[in-house]
C-alpha cells in the first residue's frame, strides 16, 4: 500500500490544525473535498487518523504515530527535489501554466533568461486546474503562470488584468448581446473547475459578485471549456485574453458587466531562493 504525498501533506496540514476548515484554506482546497480525501486515506490505511465529535478534532494514536514518519518523509522529497536540481550539470527550469499564456507575457522573458543563464533550459508544463498552484505546491514546476487567488504559501506578482467575458454556444439565447450582466446569467448553467481548485472555482463561478451558481458540469482545461460550451452543456466565464486565445467555431464571447478583474500572475514559493528562479523573475517585465 503506498500513500501519496499530496495525501501525506493533507493529513499533515489537518493535524497542524486540528481544524478541517482552517486546513483546507491553507490547503487552498475545499473543506468537503479535504475530507474526503482523509476518508478514502483511512480506508486505505486500514485506520483512523483522526477522532471527530462535537468538541472537535484529535489525532488517534495511530495517527499521532505516523504524523512525525510523514513529516520526515515530505521534509525529505523536499530536500531531494532541491539535491536532484542542483546535481543537473545544465539546469531545466520547469515553468507550469493553466491555460496559453499569450499576451506576448512571456516570450521575451525565455530569451532574456536563456541570454542570461548559458546552458540552462526551460520546459514548459501544462497543469489541470485541480492545482491551482500549476505545479508550484508539490515542487513540479519551478515558477508558475497562476490565475488569482494564489495558494497560501506563494508570493506573486500580477502581469495583466482583464475583464471577464462570458462564452456561450452561438444559438444562445444571450449571444447576439454586446454586454451581459450576471443577473441575465442567473439560472444559466456554468461550467466549473474541479472542487480542489477551491476558490479558484468560486472566483471564474463569479461568486465574487453573486450569492450562488448553477453547476452544469465540472472541467479539468481551457479546451475542455471551450470545447463543452461549443457542446451546448453550460456557459463558462472566461478572462478577455483567453477569449481571444481560445477561438472556436460555435462559441461567442461577451463581456460580463459589474464583475472586478481577472488577473494573471507568475507565481513562485515564497521561501525559493534559487538563483535561477530568482534570474527569471528578474527577467520578466512587470505589467498591469
Amino acid at each position: 500500500m503506498d500513500a501519496h504525498l499530496r495525501d501525506l501533506r493533507y493529513f499533515v496540514a489537518v493535524a497542524d490544525d486540528l481544524h478541517f476548515t482552517r486546513a483546507a484554506e491553507r490547503l487552498f482546497v475545499s473543506q468537503p473535498a479535504l475530507s474526503k480525501q482523509i476518508r478514502a486515506l483511512e480506508r486505505q490505511l486500514g485506520f483512523p487518523l483522526f477522532d471527530r465529535d462535537a468538541a472537535g478534532v484529535t489525532l488517534t494514536p495511530q495517527g499521532a504515530a505516523l504524523l512525525p514518519v510523514a513529516r520526515d518523509l515530505l521534509g525529505r522529497w523536499a530536500e531531494g527535489l532541491e539535491s536532484a536540481r542542483e546535481a543537473a550539470p545544465a539546469g531545466t527550469l520547469v515553468i507550469g501554466m493553466q491555460t496559453s499564456v499569450g499576451r506576448d507575457l512571456h516570450r521575451a522573458t525565455l530569451r532574456r533568461f536563456r541570454d542570461r543563464m548559458p546552458g540552462w533550459s526551460v520546459a514548459l508544463r501544462l497543469v489541470p486546474w485541480d492545482d491551482p498552484s500549476a505545479g508550484l505546491s508539490d515542487g513540479t514546476s519551478d515558477v508558475a503562470y497562476v490565475w488569482l487567488p494564489a495558494p497560501a504559501g506563494l508570493d506573486f506578482r500580477v502581469l495583466a488584468r482583464e475583464r471577464r467575458f462570458a462564452a456561450f454556444a452561438e444559438g444562445h439565447r444571450l449571444a447576439a448581446r454586446e454586454e451581459v450582466g450576471l443577473a441575465d446569467l442567473r439560472d444559466e448553467p456554468f461550467l466549473a473547475l474541479p472542487a480542489s481548485a477551491g476558490p479558484l472555482r468560486d472566483f471564474w463561478l463569479g461568486l465574487d459578485g453573486r450569492a450562488s451558481a448553477v453547476v452544469g458540469t465540472e472541467v479539468a482545461s481551457a479546451d475542455e471549456v471551450f470545447e463543452a460550451v461549443a457542446g451546448g452543456l453550460g456557459i463558462a466565464l472566461v478572462a478577455e485574453g483567453n477569449a481571444d486565445l481560445y477561438r472556436r467555431p460555435g462559441v461567442v464571447c461577451r463581456p460580463v458587466a459589474g464583475l472586478p478583474p481577472a488577473e494573471l500572475a507568475i507565481a513562485w514559493r515564497a521561501a525559493d531562493r534559487r538563483p535561477a528562479v530568482r534570474e527569471f523573475l528578474a527577467c520578466h517585465n512587470h505589467r498591469l
